[in-house]
């Protein structure tokens, strides 16, 4: 069973930065696609950024390109989102998750197969 446990959510002011980070349980960490997700209150799910199994290829969601980077520690089974020019509607709670089919679906949260609990980030104005 694969456990994922996200940290470093808070609050901040906007033009602020933040580092999320998710440690995974498990040997096989290095061997998955990660990502991040967020959702708001009243809104969907909505996917943030991914990461391959090596850390070679990253995909961003267009609304966070340019400020937000994802990247991962085999050897410490972590993967970050440092986050910076934040912005009041980043507001939300981010997860990370881990994906085994290797077969594309980065940006498509049914594709994931664990969760961590998440961690709150409010971006205030």
């Amino acid at each position: 069973q694969v456990q994922l446990v996200e940290s470093g959510g808070g609050l901040v002011q906007a033009g602020g930065s933040l580092r999320l980070s998710c440690a995974a349980s498990g040997r096989t960490f290095s061997s998955y696609a990660m990502g991040w997700f967020r959702q708001a209150p009243g809104k969907e799910r909505e996917f943030v950024a991914a990461i391959s199994w090596g850390g070679a290829i990253t995909y961003y969601a267009d609304s966070v390109k340019g400020r937000f980077t994802i990247s991962r520690d085999n050897a410490k089974n972590t993967v970050y989102l440092q986050m910076n020019s934040l912005k009041p509607e980043d507001t939300a709670v981010y997860y990370c998750a881990e994906k085994r089919n290797p077969r594309g679906g980065e940006r498509v949260a049914g594709m994931y197969n664990y969760w961590g609990q998440g961690t709150q980030v409010t971006v205030s104005s």
